[in-house]
């Protein structure tokens, strides 16, 4: 088989079922696994591609930096952003975490809500100023240009020294077998942190991060209390995450 074949035949694989396992390539095409690993080294660095042990799985379009994902599935994050609002009730704590979808989580909160938002987003916290009655608490830190936002030691510590009942939290990826991810280590440490100091955590998830997966783990299944997505419920992912026992959340 030709290498464009190959590859052809990986994307459609991927495609289709949502994964790539290895050894069942190689079966199916009288190849070695090898050659399946060297072809699926070529996608990844493509950005085709995520892979993992054993195979590979669809990367996620949300990797991209701040400015690029801004115009990546639009109207999915303002659905999504419509049924999170929901869960914040007047008088209460939220850590919104940064990136395109908590943005606009931000920008639907109604302006007169009584509230308090913690986040470690400059960009969240700017769409907060016109919301009079919202407390904001910005904390600080390196900023993370690629995503917008305050990581590092710095920002660690400054996460754990605040409590909430609610966070909303952004990642690249939702994968029932790879969890929750995100691009960058640093990124995913902070995320954790912030998690951590709330009695719940939704994961904001537009479709485009349904059955994707990026390097990073974030956070275990058992960590979150359900994932919100403009997914509808016939989507194959998000009919195994509900057969697992997670809480689904879809946007009308």
């Amino acid at each position: 088989m030709l290498a464009a074949e190959r590859r052809a035949h990986l994307l459609d694989v991927l495609a289709r079922e949502g994964k790539i396992v290895a050894k069942d390539v190689a079966a199916d095409l009288g190849i070695s696994e090898d050659s399946v690993r060297r072809a699926l080294r070529d996608l990844a660095a493509e950005g085709l591609c995520q892979r993992v042990y054993g195979g590979a799985l669809p990367a996620s379009p949300a990797v991209a930096d701040y400015g690029a994902r801004r115009t990546v599935a639009p109207d999915g994050k303002r659905k999504v952003a419509a049924v999170a609002v929901r869960l914040v009730r007047p008088g209460s704590a939220l850590i919104l975490d940064g990136g395109t979808t908590a943005l606009a989580v931000a920008q639907t909160l109604p302006r007169d809500l009584d509230c308090t938002v913690i986040t470690h987003s400059p960009t969240i916290a700017t769409a907060l100023l016109e919301h009079p009655r919202a407390e904001l608490f910005l904390l600080g830190g390196r900023v993370f240009k690629h995503s917008a936002v305050a990581c590092g030691a710095a920002a660690v510590e400054a996460a754990q020294n605040v409590s909430a009942d609610l966070c909303l939290l952004g990642v690249t990826g939702v994968h029932p077998e790879a969890g929750l991810t995100t691009g960058d280590a640093e990124e995913a440490a902070m995320k954790r942190a912030l998690a951590a100091r709330a009695a719940e955590t939704y994961v904001l998830a537009s479709s485009e991060k349904i059955g994707a997966a990026s390097r990073f783990r974030v956070l275990p299944w058992e960590d979150v209390s359900g994932v919100i997505t403009d997914a509808g419920p016939d989507n194959a992912v998000v009919e195994e995450l509900g057969a697992r026992g997670t809480e689904v959340l879809t946007a009308p």
